[in-house]
């Protein structure tokens, strides 16, 4: 009867406290709810940065100058800058039949001169250095020009108001066999209003004199003036003339005026002259006169 008793006092207490550990140990607990699974938002992606500049295309030279698209106006020297280590090629031609000579039928017979003989002019140019460039030009009267230019400032619209340069020549008669003449030449332009560059370029040479006639002067100062205007995105007008100062002046001073075209690299230029110097040695010995015109033609190439 007692142990009766005592087996019902042990249920009840099972049932109102629980079994000890050693009989629970085989429940599982519970597993703890998990929150609900919410979609991660998406990782903002870093902002790309742009790729850095190549080297040779940081050169601000590498770009198109778009007043001073050429190496020449016509015949006179510009300041527009070669890049480091890159050409530049021109082809000058000036046909030597004059406008002026005949009628209108003779002429036209001529095509305008084209079907005439012409003095031809070669050039090729080099970026020594930035800002320093050389070249060398022969016409097909086998004279040859050997010259070299150095940038002094560029025209910045926060900075210097003028583009400045100097130019050296070397040019001599018959392949540089013959009478040969030097050449010193500060260029200075200026571009006004996103239309015009202007140009004034005071020079000096030495034994422009090739006659050697005594009681002569045998050097010559002259001042070159031009200009090119930007009349449409890829066509310009340009305008040069080359007036002797002093020293030896023979003939009339040499002018010149044209249209041209840019397309890529290219230029093409038509102009007309009363005369056929395309050096500096000869545009010093003058013009043919002003009643004689000369149709001619530039076509230039830069490699970069």
């Amino acid at each position: 009867m007692i142990r009766s008793k005592a087996v019902w006092g042990s249920c009840v207490v099972l049932a109102l406290y629980g079994a000890p550990a050693a009989f629970a140990q085989d429940v599982p607990d519970p597993q703890p709810a998990q929150p609900p699974q919410t979609q991660a938002a998406p990782q903002q992606q870093p902002a790309t940065q742009p790729p850095a500049p190549e080297p040779e295309k940081a050169d601000p030279d590498l770009r198109v100058d778009v007043l001073q698209p050429d190496f020449v106006i016509s015949a006179l020297p510009t300041t527009l800058r070669l890049p480091r280590h890159k050409f530049g090629f021109m082809v000058t031609h000036r046909f030597d039949r004059s406008l002026g000579r005949g009628d209108l039928g003779d002429l036209a017979s001529d095509l305008f001169g084209f079907d005439n003989g012409a003095q031809i002019g070669l050039e090729l140019r080099y970026g020594l250095f930035s800002g320093t460039q050389v070249g060398i030009y022969r016409t097909s009267d086998r004279t040859i020009q050997l010259f070299g230019q150095q940038s002094l400032m560029q025209q910045k619209p926060d900075g210097h108001p003028l583009g400045m340069a100097v130019l050296v020549t070397l040019e001599g008669l018959n392949n540089l066999e013959g009478n040969k003449s030097g050449a010193f030449a500060l260029l200075v332009s200026r571009k006004i209003a996103g239309r015009l560059a202007a140009y004034v370029e005071p020079m000096f040479l030495v034994n422009t004199n090739v006659a050697n006639l005594p009681g002569t002067d045998n050097d010559t100062a002259m001042i070159g003036l031009g200009a090119r205007l930007r009349v449409l995105p890829k066509m310009y007008v340009v305008g040069e003339i080359t007036p002797r100062v002093a020293g030896y002046k023979p003939g009339v001073n040499q002018m010149s005026f044209g249209i041209e075209g840019r397309s890529g690299g290219h230029q093409f230029q038509l102009s007309f002259s009363n005369g056929l110097g395309t050096s500096l040695g000869q545009i010093a010995r003058g013009g043919i006169d002003n009643n004689s015109w000369f149709i001619g033609f530039n076509i230039s190439r830069k490699f970069f």
